[in-house]
């Protein structure tokens, strides 16, 4: 059930865009406590995308999950920016990151909902 979106402007190779994925499904899981089997990650191909007036490395980041508790976002914040700049080169003034917690009824799943 958890979800983490990466758009940035960043290109990446396609073997390197599959280790940034499996990593970042590792993370997340391991981070929220959920099973591995649940995390959906998504990394979108380079966007055109401007933050502070310029045109440099940056990234924008969903984290979606059932259970997001408010007092994990501090430290899942440092980790995925922490994360983005070890793996892309992004500074972590450039990386926004919208935090949501869905209640279960609202993610659906394998013909139903959680």
């Amino acid at each position: 059930m958890p979800y983490l979106k990466i758009q940035t402007n960043r290109e990446v190779t396609d073997n390197v865009r599959q280790e940034i994925l499996k990593k970042a499904s590792l993370l997340v899981s391991k981070n929220l406590g959920k099973p591995e089997k649940y995390v959906m990650v998504r990394l979108d191909p380079p966007l055109p995308m401007m933050f502070a007036g310029g045109t440099g490395p940056c990234a924008y980041l969903e984290l979606k999950s059932i259970g997001l508790p408010e007092s994990k976002t501090e430290s899942l914040s440092r980790i995925l920016c922490q994360f983005l700049q070890d793996e892309l080169k992004i500074p972590s003034d450039r990386i926004y990151i919208e935090f949501v917690d869905v209640k279960s009824s609202m993610w659906g799943w394998d013909g139903g909902t959680f």
